[in-house]
């Protein structure tokens, strides 16, 4: 069918070798099953970097179930694909909150990501993906890619890390030990399991040692309370819709469901996220066909176009940044199940959740030293992707091409390096580096000599293998590559 929902029963039993096609499903039992795995695979980062952006957790998985649908809708079901909460918005709404901004700002400002990544996806949909690589070359991609992570270092030394150090220290080894010590699913849910492992660390400290006195994110005094404050969650109805925002007496803000406020400031700082999003949605794609041996270049720009709309569908109401995930990725080269029909599934299992506020309440009640350790490994590793897309394309930094004006990019991206152009208007950080990283690398490209354009042509500068390679083919027997394939 046209929309992709006509999908052909596989039935039997399935062979080592047997794969399951996007257009087929199982038995309707054993397909409620692989999407409730999905759900898992997805759902520890889907309500974490809700909760490190300020926004509603709640409402963040329930329009993650709804982004998605739509997602498989625009694609027809030929891309299998769950979208998440992406994580490559964090830095720029850290700096919007750290200048003033509010939730409104930051999801308007998302709101207008979407649609340019959606005006991308149309683009690249009609004029071809070579336009792209050409605009956005690996070296810049990556460069982009890095500054975006290790931007958010001080987000975690100096709010998550000091709310309790030893809780975030024994979470961070924690998510280590899970993420290598095991194989297959295990690891690839090792940041979901890091959650449970530290909240119930942090309640039975509670129980043996009493509270505990630091700075809790947003206050500026040290105060006595307890790891674990569990106080929401018992009044917290079952069922029902997220709660409107709510802002409190300093004027700070509680995001539940709002409508999005457009500023310029704002918006500057969080479209260097496009970019990352394009490389995940290009990664992810390549992926996919490469597990199912399907030909889905014709369909880059649908799916690009797609995160696109679904960023903007969970914005609109308040809700958190989409992308694709690599979890899910994991999960279907482990189960060789390809089905857009298990992908329905965890959608609608999500919007479920998404309408509990119970759900919602607990989720908000993760202690501070939990995200302490999970986002220490997390935002490294976002920053260490770039290099990931560097090496995997062969962007040769010997090049003063690739190497000068990235350099120049990456540390005015890690050290909020500002440019004031007057009271009202500055730049800095992430949105500064971005400008630099692409325009300073087209300039020094324009005035290189031809041997070291064509040097940078061959290895990844300009024409490389890829811009992006957010995805990686799972090949092993576990489908597992890397720890926590995050690419969001």
């Amino acid at each position: 069918m046209a929309l992709g929902l006509g999908w052909k029963l596989k039935e039997g039993t399935l062979g080592p070798d047997d794969v399951v096609a996007p257009h087929e499903r199982l038995d309707w039992g054993r397909t409620v099953g692989l999407g409730a795995q999905h759900v898992v695979a997805m759902f520890g980062a889907t309500f974490v970097f809700p909760l490190i952006m300020g926004l509603n957790p709640q409402l963040a998985i329930m329009m993650s179930g709804i982004a998605t649908i739509a997602f498989l809708l625009i694609v027809q079901g030929r891309v299998p694909s769950y979208l998440g909460t992406s994580a490559a918005f964090v830095g720029g709404v850290a700096a919007i909150r750290t200048q003033g901004g509010d939730s409104s700002e930051v999801t308007g400002a998302i709101l207008v990501a979407g649609v340019v990544l959606a005006l991308v996806g149309v683009a690249i949909h009609f004029l071809g993906s070579s336009i792209l690589h050409k605009v956005l070359p690996p070296v810049v991609t990556g460069a982009v890619v890095m500054l975006i992570g290790f931007n958010l270092a001080p987000v975690v030394a100096n709010i998550y890390w000091p709310q309790d150090q030893w809780v975030a220290l024994l979470t961070m080894l924690f998510v280590i030990v899970c993420a290598v010590a095991f194989k297959g699913f295990i690891s690839r849910i090792a940041i979901f399991l890091a959650l449970i492992f530290g909240t119930l660390l942090s309640w039975l400290l509670d129980q043996v040692f009493g509270p505990i006195t630091s700075v809790l994110g947003g206050a500026t005094e040290a105060t006595e309370h307890v790891r674990w404050n569990t106080a929401g969650i018992g009044d917290a109805s079952w069922f029902g819709f997220p709660a409107k925002t709510v802002f409190n007496a300093d004027g700070t803000d509680v995001a539940g469901w709002h409508t999005p406020t457009f500023s310029t400031f704002a918006i500057l700082l969080v479209l260097p996220a496009v970019i990352a999003l394009i490389a995940e949605n290009t990664g992810h794609v390549k992926a996919v066909a490469e597990m199912t041996g399907a030909d889905l270049d014709k369909d880059m720009g649908r799916a690009i176009a797609a995160d696109g709309v679904g960023t903007i569908l969970a914005s609109s109401v308040g809700g958190s940044p989409t992308t694709t995930y690599a979890e899910n990725i994991g999960v279907m080269a482990a189960t060789r199940v390809y089905s857009t029909a298990a992908y329905y599934v965890a959608a609608i299992v999500a919007i479920v959740f998404g309408l509990s506020p119970k759900f919602g309440a607990l989720v908000a009640s993760v202690p501070g030293g939990v995200l302490g350790g999970i986002t220490v490994v997390l935002y490294g590793m976002i920053g260490l992707l770039g290099a990931k897309i560097w090496k995997e394309n062969g962007v040769d930094f010997a090049n003063p091409i690739n190497l000068v004006p990235v350099a120049a990019g990456i540390v005015i991206g890690i050290g909020d390096v500002k440019l004031k152009f007057s009271d009202d208007f500055t730049l800095s950080g992430i949105a500064l580096g971005t400008i630099v990283a692409i325009g300073a690398y087209h300039l020094a490209r324009a005035l290189a000599p031809s041997d070291l354009r064509e040097r940078a042509d061959g290895g990844g500068g300009a024409g490389g293998t890829a811009i992006a390679t957010g995805d990686r083919v799972y090949g092993d027997e576990d489908g597992i590559d890397d720890l926590y394939q995050n690419k969001h």
